[in-house]
C-alpha cells in the first residue's frame, strides 16, 4: 500500500502546498515504502509497476505505458519510500522510457532495508550514563531543570531507530543570504523557489540523493508534496550518496512561524549549512541566537559565505578572515590543518565559484556516516554543559568524622550528658552515706528533706526553661551539621541535604528526653560494694556502744549501778568518735567508684543521643550525600574526563 505522500499532484500546479511554489519544469513524482534507487545514468521512472501481491516478496512488472499528463495524479499502485523523485535529463521522454531500469525485485528489495544508525563506545556510555542521571535527579531537581537532558535522550533514541546511511543536513540563513540558490546549486536543478519576494521559502523543502530517508524526512514533519529528488547526474549521485538536505526558512523571517520551524529542525538534523552574506555575516542575531550557543556542535557544522562575487578584488579574503574571527570569539572550532571543526567556505552560489569545493566537502562528510553520532555528543555535551551547575561541585568534604563527633557532643550537650554523670555521681554517693552514716545523722538529713520538700513547685517554671534551651540547643545542632555537610555542594543538593537533617530533627528533642529518663539516669538502684556490710555492722557496733555507755550513766546516775564513770564514758566517746569516723572513711573510699558509676551514666547517654541523632539525622543525610555521590560518578561519565567535576 503506498504511503499517503505517494499520492501527489504534479508540481506544475500552482499551488503545491504550505505556501511553497513549485519551480518551473521540474516533475514531481510519487513515491513511497518501496521507492527503487535508479541505477547510475538511468532515467526516472514513466511507468507505473502493478502492486506487490501480499505475503510475497516480489511482482511482476507491468508493461511500459506512455507517462502520465502533467497535472494527473501518480498511479495509485506505485510504490515508494515517501519521497517525491525529482529527476531530470536532457534525454526526450522516449529516451527515458527506453532507458534499461534495474529489476523491480532487487530493486524494491534493496529499498526496504534501512540500516539502523549505531551508537558505539564512548558514546553509548555516555548516553547510558545521562539516563542513569536523568533518572536518579528525578527525585532532587525539578522537571525544567532535566528538560533538555531528557529531549536529547529522546532525539537520540529516534534516531537511532533510523537509518544509519543517511545524513540529515540543514541549510539555514538569514533572508536574502541566497541559501535556496545554493540549495539548487547542490541539487542541479531549480527545487526551492528563488526570488526577490521575501521570504521566498515558507516551508521546509527536502532533496534526497538516495532511497530509504523517508523516516528521516517524516521526523522533520516535511510533508510528501515538499519531498524531491536531485537533477539525474550519476558522478553527482555518486558524491552526494546518502545526503538528504533540507532548505529552511529564514531564521530571521518575520514570521513567526517561519522561525519557529527553523529552531524546531535544526534540533533534529544532524548537520548545518550556515550560509551568509557580505551585508549580514556579522549579524547579532546569528551570531548570539544561533552560533554561539551551538559552538559546541562545530563538528556538524559548515558556515558558507555566500554572494563572494559582489566583492571586489581582496574584499572576498578579507570578509572570510573576518568571518572567521567572529566564529573564533563564538567559541565556534575551525576545522583547518585537519583539526576538527567547523568548515568555513567561500563561494557564489549565482556563478557557481566554490560550489564545487562545498560538494566536494559535502559528499567527504556524508561517506563518513559518523554526522548522526557527532550530532548526538555534541547535544550530549550541551547537555552536560547546562546541568554542570547543579552538579559539580567546588571543594565538597561531605560528613566527616570530625562534623559527625560535633554533632554527637553537641546533642549530649542538649540532653544534659554531663549533669546527667554528675548526678549519678552524687546519688552513688548518697546512697553509700545512707548505708555507711551514723543513724543520727540520717535522721538529721531526713527531717531536712521533708523540710525542702515543700518548695519543689517552684522549680517547674526552672525546667520549663532548660527544656527550651535544650530545643534550642539541638535545632543548633541540626544546623550546623547539615551546613558542614552541604558545604560546597551545588544548590539543589545543598538544600536536599538541608531538608533531610530538618526532616529528620522533627521529634528529636521529645527522643532525647526519652533517652535522658531510660539511659541517664540510675537503673535500679547504684550496686552495692562488698565493704559496705562491714561499715554497717561498724556503725550499728558504734551505735551500740553510744547507747550502752549512756545506759550505763544513766543507771549510776538513778543509783541502780555503782558509780565509775570512765567506762560508759570511753563507751560513749568510742561510739561518738567512732561513728563519724567510720562514715568520713566510708566517703572517702566512695569517691572512686561513684565517679565510675557517674562517667558510666554519662557515656550511656551520650552514646544513646549520638545514635538517636545518627539514625534521625545523620543517617538521612549520608543517603542524601551517597545519592549525589553517585549522581557525580554519573556526571563524569556523561561529562567525559576532559569536561571536569570539581
Amino acid at each position: 500500500m503506498p504511503d499517503a505522500g505517494g499520492v501527489v499532484e504534479d508540481e506544475a500546479r500552482k499551488g503545491g502546498g504550505d505556501g511553497e511554489k513549485a519551480a518551473p519544469g521540474v516533475r514531481g513524482e510519487a513515491s513511497g515504502p518501496g521507492a527503487p534507487e535508479s541505477a547510475p545514468g538511468g532515467s526516472h521512472r514513466a511507468a507505473a509497476r502493478a502492486p506487490r501481491t501480499p505475503g510475497t516478496d516480489s511482482a511482476p512488472a507491468a508493461p511500459a505505458r506512455s507517462p502520465e499528463p502533467s497535472g494527473s495524479p501518480a498511479p495509485s499502485g506505485s510504490w515508494d519510500d515517501g519521497l517525491i523523485a525529482r529527476r531530470i535529463t536532457d534525454a526526450s521522454a522516449a529516451a527515458a522510457l527506453a532507458a534499461p531500469l534495474e529489476p523491480v525485485p532487487a530493486r524494491r528489495a534493496a529499498a526496504r532495508t534501512v540500516v539502523p544508525l549505531a551508537y558505539e563506545g564512548p558514546l553509548r556510555s555516555r548516553l547510558d550514563a545521562l539516563r542513569e542521571l536523568v533518572g536518579l535527579s528525578r527525585a532532587r531537581l525539578d522537571s525544567q531543570t532535566l528538560a533538555e537532558a531528557g529531549r536529547v535522550l529522546d532525539e537520540a533514541a529516534d534516531r537511532r531507530k533510523l537509518s544509519g546511511r543517511h545524513t540529515v543536513v540543514a541549510i539555514a540563513g538569514a533572508t536574502g543570504s541566497g541559501k535556496s540558490q545554493l540549495f539548487n546549486s547542490l541539487a542541479g536543478v531549480a527545487i526551492s523557489e528563488t526570488g526577490v519576494r521575501r521570504p521566498t521559502t515558507s516551508s521546509p523543502i527536502a532533496c534526497s540523493w538516495s532511497d530509504g530517508a523517508a523516516g528521516l524526512i517524516d521526523r522533520l514533519g516535511i510533508p510528501g508534496r515538499l519531498r524531491r529528488r536531485p537533477l539525474n547526474n550519476p558522478e553527482s549521485e555518486e558524491q552526494l550518496r546518502g545526503l538528504v538536505l533540507i532548505d529552511l526558512p529564514d531564521h530571521d523571517s518575520a514570521a513567526v512561524q517561519h522561525r519557529e520551524q527553523v529552531d524546531r529542525i535544526l534540533k533534529l538534523v544532524d548537520a548545518v549549512i550556515w550560509v551568509v552574506d557580505p551585508e549580514k555575516y556579522a549579524d547579532a542575531v546569528l551570531h548570539e541566537r544561533y552560533l554561539r550557543p551551538m559552538a559546541g556542535h562545530a563538528e556538524v557544522m559548515f558556515v558558507v559565505l555566500n554572494q563572494v562575487d559582489r566583492l571586489p578584488g581582496e574584499a572576498a579574503d578579507q570578509v572570510l578572515d573576518d568571518l572567521r574571527r567572529l566564529l573564533d570569539e563564538d567559541g565556534v572550532a575551525l576545522g583547518e590543518h585537519g583539526e576538527p571543526g567547523a568548515i568555513v567556505l567561500a563561494l557564489s552560489a549565482l556563478t557557481g565559484e566554490g560550489v564545487g569545493e562545498l560538494r566536494e566537502s559535502l559528499g567527504e562528510f556524508v561517506a563518513e556516516r559518523g554526522a548522526a553520532a557527532r550530532r548526538v555528543a555534541a547535544d550530549v555535551d550541551a547537555a552536560a554543559a547546562g546541568l554542570r551547575p547543579v552538579y559539580a561541585a567546588g571543594r565538597w568534604a561531605g560528613l566527616s568524622e570530625e562534623a559527625r563527633e560535633d554533632f554527637a557532643a553537641r546533642l549530649a550537650d542538649a540532653v544534659g550528658a554531663t549533669a546527667a554523670g554528675e548526678a549519678a555521681e552524687r546519688a552513688w554517693l548518697r546512697n553509700a552515706n545512707r548505708a555507711c552514716g551514723t543513724p543520727w545523722l540520717r535522721l538529721w538529713r531526713w527531717y531536712q528533706k521533708r523540710g525542702t520538700a515543700a518548695t519543689g513547685r517552684h522549680q517547674t517554671g526552672a525546667q520549663a526553661d532548660e527544656e527550651a534551651t535544650a530545643r534550642q540547643r539541638v535545632e543548633q545542632a541540626v544546623r550546623t551539621v547539615a551546613d558542614r555537610a552541604s558545604a560546597g555542594l551545588p544548590v539543589p543538593w545543598a538544600q536536599a541535604v538541608r531538608e533531610a537533617a530538618v526532616r529528620g530533627a522533627q521529634g528529636l528533642p521529645e527522643a532525647l528526653d526519652e533517652l535522658a529518663e531510660r539511659a541517664g539516669g540510675p537503673s535500679g538502684r547504684p550496686p552495692r560494694p562488698g565493704w559496705w556490710p562491714v561499715a554497717v555492722l561498724v556503725q550499728a557496733a558504734m551505735t551500740l556502744l553510744q547507747i550502752a555507755g549512756g545506759l550505763w550513766l544513766v543507771g549510776q546516775i538513778a543509783g541502780v549501778l555503782a558509780p565509775n564513770l570512765g567506762v560508759p564514758v570511753l563507751l560513749m566517746v568510742c561510739g561518738i568518735v567512732g561513728g563519724p569516723l567510720v562514715e568520713w572513711g566510708c566517703r572517702m573510699a566512695a569517691r572512686g567508684p561513684a565517679r565510675r558509676y557517674g562517667q558510666d551514666a554519662e557515656r550511656r547517654l551520650r552514646e544513646s543521643a549520638a545514635s538517636c541523632g545518627r539514625a534521625r539525622v545523620l543517617d538521612p543525610v549520608a543517603s542524601e550525600l551517597l545519592r549525589y555521590g553517585e549522581v557525580r560518578e554519573q556526571y563524569g561519565r556523561v561529562a567525559r574526563a576532559e569536561a571536569g567535576v570539581g
